[in-house]
């Protein structure tokens, strides 16, 4: 098993101690180099520009990431022969928002920031790819993912955000009115979908990963809060520019095709990543 990583948000610790690492871009050339050395049965792209806010200032950089990183590995792949790829895309981003909650698959992607444009891109590349070498490919769409290990820094996931500031006696802040929603999926929950999604053959295309279960900032914070025995309330600033106001996945496609279902709720994902934090010093 090999890994690449640039670690650019991504912690060398984290990594499983019988792969392999390769600190690289994934736009470099020596992808060609690595993937051809490694000839994996399947690769999994989990590498991405994931912060919203940084689309919107710099475009261009997102979209040499999430596109041409796109491109260059699957060019790689290409050329040393690999035939499955299964791709971490975007849920919410890339749907926008919708009168369909929980929004399926069929539903037309309408993303309202360039991370979510350059998400389905490189969903339109894998499945051109796949169709023209004879691949599979395989785009799995997920929610708000969160739970232990996820890192609180920059433009993480709000889940992470607040445990942090949480333990170490810091206050939170809320963009905008707190009542937007979205769909928070656990993070053991989400490696199973992507374990089944590499090893079920006739799993093909955009695949929802979510809970279909709306819930809101407010929400959030408020059992986040309980749980780490805070009982001071939230601030709030504005809101966030390209940031949809509702969004839940669901996820009959994942449930067919992957004989996969969300199997932990919210309220027991929630205080196992407080427990986590807690343990490791608040990270």
């Amino acid at each position: 098993m090999a890994i690449v990583d640039d670690l650019s948000t991504g912690n060398r610790g984290n990594v499983n101690p019988a792969a392999r690492l390769h600190v690289a871009d994934m736009r470099a050339p020596e992808m060609l180099r690595i993937v051809d050395a490694t000839r994996p049965d399947a690769v999994v792209h989990l590498a991405a520009q994931a912060a919203v806010s940084r689309s919107v200032a710099d475009p261009t950089f997102d979209a040499s990431v999430n596109i041409l990183g796109m491109l260059n590995l699957l060019e790689a792949c290409r050329a040393a022969g690999v035939r499955n790829v299964v791709y971490i895309s975007t849920g919410g981003a890339g749907y926008g928002d919708t009168d369909v909650v929980p929004t399926p698959e069929t539903h037309l992607t309408r993303p309202q920031s360039p991370y979510g444009v350059s998400k389905v891109a490189a969903e339109l590349y894998l499945d051109c790819w796949a169709g023209l070498h004879a691949g599979r490919g395989v785009s799995l769409r997920l929610a708000n993912v969160y739970g232990p290990r996820q890192n609180p820094e920059g433009e993480a996931g709000v889940v992470a955000i607040f445990t942090r500031r949480l333990l170490s006696g810091r206050s939170c802040v809320i963009n905008g009115d707190g009542e937007q929603t979205r769909d928070y999926v656990y993070v053991g929950d989400v490696a199973d979908a992507v374990t089944r999604a590499v090893t079920r053959a006739g799993a093909t295309g955009a695949i929802n990963v979510g809970t279909s279960r709306e819930t809101t900032v407010n929400e959030i914070y408020k059992t986040l809060a309980r749980a780490a025995g805070v009982d001071r309330p939230a601030e709030y600033g504005p809101a966030r520019p390209g940031e949809q106001r509702r969004s839940a996945l669901g996820w009959d496609r994942a449930r067919r095709l992957l004989e996969w279902s969300p199997q932990t709720t919210l309220a027991h994902g929630l205080a196992e990543t407080v427990t986590w934090a807690r343990a490791h010093d608040g990270r």
